[in-house]
Formats: C-alpha cells, sequence, structure tokens
C-alpha cells in the first residue's frame, strides 16, 4: 500500500477536540484527510455500487436511485438496458411501458416520466450523448448535483463530491462541517479535501455508512476511524458488540485493521 493512504491512528476513541468545539480550521482540514486515508485502507474497492457500462446506463440508474437502494435499482437497469439501449429508444418510449419495468425501484410514474425526458432532451440538445459539464446535466429531468456527480466522477473520470444522503450524515456525525444544505456541504468539504481524491472519498464515506456507521447504531466499537470520531459512543464501543453490526464483503478486513 503507498505510504500516502497508511491509515494513521490518533488520540484514544471519543477523547478527539472537534467534539468540544475546540478544532482549528487547519486540524480540521487534517483530521478530514486522514479519515480519507484510512477509509482508503479500509475499504480499497470502494465504487459506484450501481450496475453499467456505459454514461447513459450510469445516467438512468443514478436517476433511478432516488429514494431506493442500488441493490434495488440492480434489480431492474438489466431489462431496462437490454430494452432501451440509446437516448432515442428513451425518448420515443411509452411511458407504461418504462413504468411497467421500473415499478419496484418506486415512484415509478416520475421517473419512467423523467426518463422519457432525459432521452428527449439528450437527443434535441446533445446529439444523443450524456453531456460532460455538470451545468449541462443538471437541466436534464430527474438530474440534481448528486446524480451530476456520480454520472462526472464514474463514468467520465471527472473529480466531485456525491451528497447522498449516507455522505451527507457521516460528515456531520463526523463535524466535518456544521453545513445542513447538500450544496454548501459538497463546498465545504471541497475546502478540506484534495481535488483529486473527491470521487473516491465519496465513494469510501459511502461504503462506511452502508457497512459500519449506520443511521440508527453505529458500530463505533468496530471502526476504522474511531480515533478521528467526535461522535464515538453514539452507537455500541464494546467491541464484540459492534464487531456485530459490521457488513459487507470487507468485514474480516476491518475488524482484523481494527483489532491490529
Amino acid at each position: 500500500m503507498p505510504e500516502s493512504l497508511t491509515p494513521v491512528k490518533r488520540r484514544r476513541p471519543g477523547s478527539h477536540p472537534a467534539a468540544k468545539g475546540r478544532e482549528t480550521e487547519l486540524g480540521r482540514t487534517r483530521r478530514a484527510r486522514r479519515i480519507n486515508r484510512t477509509l482508503a485502507a479500509a475499504f480499497p474497492d470502494a465504487h459506484a455500487e450501481l450496475d453499467f457500462t456505459n454514461p447513459l446506463e450510469l445516467l438512468v440508474a443514478t436517476v433511478l436511485s432516488a429514494q431506493t437502494t442500488d441493490a434495488r435499482v440492480n434489480q431492474v437497469t438489466p431489462e431496462l438496458f437490454a430494452r432501451y439501449t440509446t437516448a432515442e429508444a428513451y425518448a420515443t418510449a411509452e411511458q407504461a411501458d418504462v413504468e411497467e419495468i421500473i415499478r419496484s425501484a418506486g415512484f415509478y410514474r416520475s421517473k419512467a416520466k423523467n426518463l422519457i425526458g432525459l432521452g428527449q432532451k439528450l437527443v434535441a440538445e446533445y446529439g444523443g450523448e450524456v453531456p460532460e459539464k455538470l451545468e449541462d446535466l443538471v437541466t436534464l429531468p430527474g438530474v440534481g448535483r448528486k446524480t451530476a456527480h456520480v454520472v462526472r466522477g464514474n463514468a467520465f473520470g471527472m473529480p466531485g463530491l456525491t451528497v447522498d444522503t449516507h455522505f451527507q450524515r457521516l460528515v456531520g456525525r463526523l463535524m466535518l462541517t456544521e453545513e445542513t444544505d447538500p450544496v454548501k456541504i459538497e463546498h465545504a468539504i471541497a475546502e478540506l479535501i484534495q481535488r483529486s481524491e473527491w470521487t473516491m472519498f465519496s465513494h469510501r464515506i459511502i461504503f462506511h455508512g452502508r457497512r459500519v456507521c449506520h443511521a440508527r447504531k453505529p458500530a463505533c466499537g468496530a471502526c476504522p476511524i474511531a480515533f478521528d470520531c467526535p461522535s464515538f459512543g453514539a452507537g455500541p464501543t464494546e467491541p464484540g458488540e459492534a464487531a456485530a453490526l459490521v457488513t459487507g464483503e470487507e468485514r474480516e478486513h476491518i475488524l482484523e485493521m481494527v483489532e491490529g
């Protein structure tokens, strides 16, 4: 592992000065980057968990992911992608047909309308191709900054911070920002994390939120970034009880990191 990604453990868990409002801006930046390095070691294969093979598929999948899980979206997209392979296909689709395929993803009527609308706009204004610019992407039906950053970061390799519910919850729990508006959160974290790391930092935070730092009961006693978390103690701190809460393919690796 490159030295720059080697995790650093500092302080006793729960004793971080950020918990008492005594963290400097420089200290916060250093802590944020240390958290990123530790999460890089914990989740070396962090990635977008939506299945896709091209920018259009990722765009569609991300639009469908609103108010549902990536796993659910991945259940409906194989049929959708097989039937609608181009922007033109979405532009001329029958809404009832799209609704039937994506019904289990929730809010299927509005999502079907958005998919047809974005297909029409892609054909009319972008030659049927998914645009790369943020300002263009956010004009598409059903596409906000979060979706745009997912597409830019994972389909086009352009750095971006994806402020979804997991990201918003974790940066708040980690006290990396006091902002609550997604756009303001994005800008605040962009000041802390190197631009080249924005996309991967998003993936790592989201992975951590899904596998360790759960909303209702975080696995504090089995958390690799406990040393840098001012909210340590929000969940079980006893290692055995906390370990039982850790999920995902990385579970054993994470527990080994914590025990070591």
